[in-house]
């Protein structure tokens, strides 16, 4: 019978159970190892997270078995758990998604201890909404999320990026990026001021559809699943209100414990000559002991959106 265990994580005490689990089969990979990660991850992770309405997926017997997506902060969470109310719930007005009542009580993991009990419970990935909770009508970021259509790779998804990169440039505007930790790749373009989302998304529809002008074989921003096929989707609509992604350096519930990773734009240009950028939790953990955080910039750069 499997023994829990309590751990001390700052000043907060925890019970962890079922340590010896195996989540990543493939890998041999447990649930001590995913707590391991998060908790020595925390100190990158926090700054892209904290303070926002986290949507768990949770996958209580292993990455083989059964997941489910979480909004909603658990009732047995432990007292001392930050919320906040977020998109979503019964709101059936037909205002726009803006002025919409926040109706569901999400988990905001704001310290390291925060993390380690969503590991506990077997939350391998950590989505979030561009915007903070505390003010849900003004997103921090744009992101470009870019979806390759099979037999595309992330190696179209590189050469789509570095060509949004440019177009980016041109508007003055710096850009960041990460692997999804899948299949994808995605672009970040940090606002840190006001800014509504369908201003946000107005702009990414807006770059995509230059993007589709200037290389058609290769990318396209219509929804239909039909379409994509060797091709690379922007998914424009990850700005909306009630849209998540995959936070930076969440592990991802794929075969085996790859991290959506934040890389250098050289790495880009190198993954859209075939270079794999594919990156587990053990290589995550080398990588910022030595480079640091690729994504801190996204946090502090203040830039604002060219009219339209």
């Amino acid at each position: 019978m499997s023994q829990s265990v309590e751990v001390a994580v700052g000043d907060r005490t925890l019970r962890l159970s079922n340590l010896e689990k195996v989540l990543y089969p493939e890998s041999g990979f447990t649930k001590a190892e995913v707590i391991n990660y998060y908790a020595r991850i925390a100190e990158h992770m926090l700054p892209h997270i904290r303070g926002r309405c986290i949507t768990f997926r949770r996958w209580p017997d292993g990455v083989e078995g059964k997941s489910f997506f979480e909004k909603n902060c658990p009732g047995h969470r432990p007292e001392w758990m930050s919320t906040a109310f977020g998109p979503g719930g019964s709101d059936k007005t037909k205002r726009p998604p803006e002025k919409k009542v926040a109706r569901i009580e999400y988990c905001c993991l704001n310290e390291p201890a925060a993390l380690v009990w969503a590991g506990n419970m077997a939350a391998l990935e950590l989505h979030t909404p561009m915007a903070l909770s505390a003010d849900l009508t003004s997103p921090t970021m744009v992101v470009f999320d870019l979806d390759p259509g099979d037999p595309a790779t992330i190696v179209e998804c590189c050469q789509a990026a570095l060509e949004l990169k440019v177009v980016l440039e041109m508007l003055d505007l710096k850009s960041w990026a990460k692997t999804s930790g899948s299949k994808g790749l995605q672009v970040y373009v940090p606002i840190n001021q006001p800014c509504g989302h369908t201003e946000a998304a107005n702009f990414a529809l807006a770059v995509g559809q230059l993007l589709v002008k200037k290389l058609p074989s290769l990318v396209l921003v219509e929804m239909k699943k039909q379409l994509r096929s060797g091709k690379v989707f922007i998914d424009w609509s990850q700005n909306s209100f009630h849209k998540t992604t995959v936070a930076a350096y969440s592990l991802r519930g794929r075969s085996t414990p790859t991290v959506s990773t934040p890389v250098t734009w050289e790495e880009v240009e190198s993954g859209a000559d075939g270079q794999a950028l594919v990156f587990t939790a053990k290589q995550v953990l080398e990588r910022v002991s030595g480079i640091g955080d690729l994504f801190a910039g996204t946090v502090t750069e203040t830039q604002t959106l060219p009219k339209s």
